[in-house]
């Protein structure tokens, strides 16, 4: 799976777009590819890299049954580094691998890496998780 997702990587920074995960179906029948860009993904944008990523499959003989390319959405997941850098002063949703004071979902404003840790603000008090700690993260947009 790491060698299809540096692929991807390539294909859709290529194209401009950032790439911001990539999820698959067990058996890999399904493969979702979420991309961004500053600007705001269009379905053209979706339409381009879809098409782009068909045509580099089918030469690298990829087998598959269904790709879709979408926008990561409001609740964007934070997945390397650089988004919880990125996204500092947003307010998020994070999950740890391990228990932190018996807990392990936390929500607060992100307030970016410090000494390669995450660091939420709940409002009560500040939380370093360590960065391969976190399980899951996203943005939590407030309506």
């Amino acid at each position: 799976m790491q060698k299809l997702i540096e692929l991807i990587e390539q294909v859709v920074s290529g194209l401009g777009f950032e790439l911001v995960t990539v999820e698959g179906s067990p058996r890999g029948r399904l493969l979702r590819v979420f991309i961004d860009i500053a600007r705001g993904v269009t379905v053209d944008d979706c339409e381009a890299v879809s098409n782009q990523l068909t045509r580099v499959f089918e030469v690298e003989n990829i087998d598959f049954d269904r790709l879709e390319v979408s926008s990561p959405g409001l609740d964007r997941p934070l997945v390397k580094p650089a988004d919880f850098e990125r996204f500092a002063g947003a307010d998020i949703r994070l999950r740890t691998r391990t228990p932190i004071g018996n807990q392990r979902n936390f929500t607060g404003v992100l307030k970016g890496l410090r000494d390669g840790a995450v660091v939420i603000d709940t409002g009560k008090e500040e939380f370093p998780v360590a960065f391969d700690d976190v399980e899951k993260a996203r943005l939590a947009p407030k309506f």
